[in-house]
């Protein structure tokens, strides 16, 4: 609409400047030979505000020197958590069969764990397959193989506040069960993400410890931090102090309804690793 003699345009909203094109018209029409996608050729056509260590350099004419140094945290950590993990097989000629087999087995374990204290969501599965099993045979001096059924492997943990009196009867009551369970007792630690935090918080200050004495002894000074890299592996808060085969009496005649154990687990010791850029002055 076109505007009358001593009509003035109303202030409005500026339009957003389309990057896309701006660039566009300067690949299309010539930039004096500049790579259009260049950082700096960039920031000067949308006018992209620049960081202060940009302009420090830009006045300086240098670039920022920074030391790199990786930290690590080391702790001993009391584990005050008993797990079991339990392992139920067993075979099936359908698949179909094989299932029900296991889910009937686990049901059973659930069962036997629920007067020690455990509801039936307490006992978690790490692992479960279903895996086709062959059998040899020899014919005419050559082998061959046959289909024979299907084996289940579940793998299960329960885990409890540490208590010898506990854990007595519960390997007890395994040991008894007939559906055979294998079992490894390990411990960890109820609040593992604490300890990892911790852990970091070490990692962190064991590595402004080392770039300290390190720039120091260039007589340097450490600007303020500019990068943090984590790897963010798995840290494992684990310890099996008892090996796999405990000796357990398994004889019907055994006269305890308990096992007798006196078990105090040593500490964890774990560690992480931080990696830290700090710029020097």
């Amino acid at each position: 609409m076109k505007m009358g003699k001593g009509e003035q345009k109303s202030p409005g909203k500026r339009p957003e400047k389309n990057v896309g094109r701006i660039l566009w018209g300067y690949n299309t029409h010539g930039c004096d030979g500049r790579d259009p996608y260049d950082a700096d050729f960039i920031r000067r056509i949308v006018r992209i505000p620049e960081s202060k260590h940009t302009r420090k350099q830009e006045r300086s004419g240098k670039e920022m020197r920074t030391i790199r140094v990786t930290g690590k945290g080391q702790m001993k950590v009391h584990p005050d958590m008993t797990r079991i993990t339990i392992t139920l097989e067993g075979y099936g000629w359908e698949y179909g069969e094989t299932l029900e087999k296991a889910s009937a087995h686990t049901e059973k374990m659930k069962e036997l764990l629920e007067p020690f204290g455990f509801a039936k969501t307490d006992l978690k599965t790490l692992r479960f397959d279903v895996e086709t099993v062959y059998e040899r045979y020899k014919v005419n001096d050559t082998y061959k193989q046959r289909f024979n059924g299907y084996q289940f492997t579940h793998v299960m943990k329960v885990e409890f506040e540490s208590d010898n009196r506990r854990l007595g009867k519960i390997l007890y009551a395994l040991a008894k069960s007939s559906l055979k369970p294998e079992f490894r007792l390990s411990y960890t630690v109820k609040d593992p993400e604490a300890v990892k935090n911790e852990l970091l918080a070490k990692a962190v200050q064991d590595a402004a410890a080392k770039a300290g004495v390190l720039s120091s002894a260039a007589g340097l000074r450490l600007g303020d931090i500019q990068n943090v890299d984590y790897s963010w592996g798995r840290v494992d808060f684990e310890v099996s102090p008892v090996s796999r085969g405990l000796g357990l009496c398994e004889d019907l005649a055994c006269p305890a309804s308990s096992y007798d154990l006196d078990i105090e687990p040593d500490d964890i010791e774990t560690e992480d690793t931080v990696t830290a850029v700090w710029e020097i002055l």
